[in-house]
């Protein structure tokens, strides 16, 4: 086990190893979760949660919507081309 000391600033040093062995480079975000042992550090997560709406809303499909059942429909008749011309 190694110790760190917490600074009047509330900070602490994360010993050389431990970030080493974690890939943890100067600027990587961490998350601290309370817990009730103490606190847990870890990588924070690159991407922020966002909905279906939003990461579609960004492409550039200009052509007409299709429904699910659609979509379901193409790939079937894809896997059965694909299957008919292997044999």
């Amino acid at each position: 086990m190694q110790l760190t000391v917490l600074s009047s600033k509330g900070q602490v040093i994360i010993p050389k190893p431990v970030r080493t062995a974690r890939h943890w480079e100067p600027g990587q975000q961490l998350e601290v979760v309370d817990t009730d042992e103490g606190i847990l550090l870890r990588p924070a997560k690159p991407f922020s949660k966002t909905s279906l709406e939003e990461v579609t809303s960004c492409l550039n499909y200009q052509g007409k919507t299709i429904s699910l059942a659609e979509m379901e429909e193409a790939i079937r008749k894809g896997v059965e081309e694909t299957t008919r011309d292997r044999g």
